[in-house]
């Protein structure tokens, strides 16, 4: 696997706007401010609350023929594509924890219903991502309460291989690397790198010993911190102040990949995220999120994805 320098565009977008020439617009600043040469394309689907069992796409999610035309516009433009197929609560709440009742009980929703509606919306993209040549397929993000379901999930990836013959992943949360029990399922063991400022050579520890238990290749198929204040300690708190400060978002992405740098099984990081709508850069004070489009930390992501090229 060559080094992911990688960002995850417009992710949960629907596809009338992913397509769109703002859009299009968007992903050339993209390319042309980081010099990223991979991207994450994320197709939404949606389950009303976490102990649903059927997985829905409306007009919240895109089409196979509207993600078709961004990958094909992406790999015109030199990028490497993965797809990563991921399913949210309608009610809001986070898709960790959708969960059921380990046996089956009689008049209660039940993981086998939920696993055949989740493989159902997964081969559909796995398809696309055969179609057009993806690099990588990543059926799943943070299912944190389902993880333990190992032979579902066994499953799960066994059917995806039989439509898509490219690289499979497995995106699991933040401190959750070593939960997993069945990474040789996949090809390459991935995460969301939502770690500290000052905690990444303990967390990297802890990784490293996953990592060489499976002898698989590994990166962050996300990873970013919010330009807000004290985000750099706690990148994945949504209910931090709101004052700005741009400064400690860049001192995080430095932190972080000088931390990675020093592993050599970290093969790269996908970055959360970049919007398909692009902001006036005279208004970054107020743009206080995961976005590094004209921030300090952009400078700092080309520089190092530069130096990975």
């Amino acid at each position: 696997m060559d080094y992911i320098c990688g960002m995850t565009f417009a992710p949960f977008c629907p596809g009338e706007y992913l397509c769109s020439k703002e859009s299009k617009e968007s992903f050339l600043k993209m390319k042309e401010q980081t010099h990223a040469n991979f991207v994450i394309f994320i197709p939404n689907a949606l389950q009303d609350t976490p102990q649903s069992e059927t997985i829905f796409m409306g007009k919240e999610s895109c089409t196979e023929d509207q993600l078709t035309e961004m990958i094909h516009f992406a790999k015109d433009l030199g990028m490497k594509v993965a797809i990563k197929p991921t399913v949210n609560c309608k009610n809001g709440t986070w898709r960790a924890h959708i969960n059921f009742f380990d046996e089956d009980v009689p008049c209660e929703p039940k993981w086998s219903n939920w696993f055949a509606s989740y493989t159902k919306f997964q081969l559909r993209f796995a398809k696309v991502a055969q179609e057009t040549g993806c690099e990588m397929f990543i059926p799943g993000c943070e299912m944190v309460m389902s993880e333990h379901r190992e032979a579902e999930w066994r499953k799960l990836i066994s059917d995806i291989r039989k439509v898509y013959k490219g690289l499979i992943s497995y995106n699991t949360d933040k401190y959750q690397e070593h939960n997993v029990t069945w990474w040789d399922a996949v090809d390459v063991i991935s995460s969301s790198g939502y770690y500290p400022v000052n905690k990444w050579e303990q967390e990297l520890d802890r990784i490293e010993k996953v990592v060489k238990k499976y002898n698989k290749p590994f990166f962050f198929a996300e990873s970013g911190c919010m330009s807000v204040l004290d985000s750099k300690y706690t990148p994945n708190d949504w209910s931090l102040s709101k004052e700005s400060d741009l400064d400690g978002q860049a001192e995080w992405y430095k932190a972080m990949f000088e931390a990675c740098s020093k592993r050599d099984w970290v093969g790269g990081t996908c970055l959360w995220a970049w919007g398909s709508r692009l902001y006036n850069p005279k208004d970054i004070e107020n743009q206080k999120n995961y976005d590094v489009y004209a921030k300090p930390a952009e400078k700092i992501i080309r520089e190092f994805y530069d130096s990975k090229q």
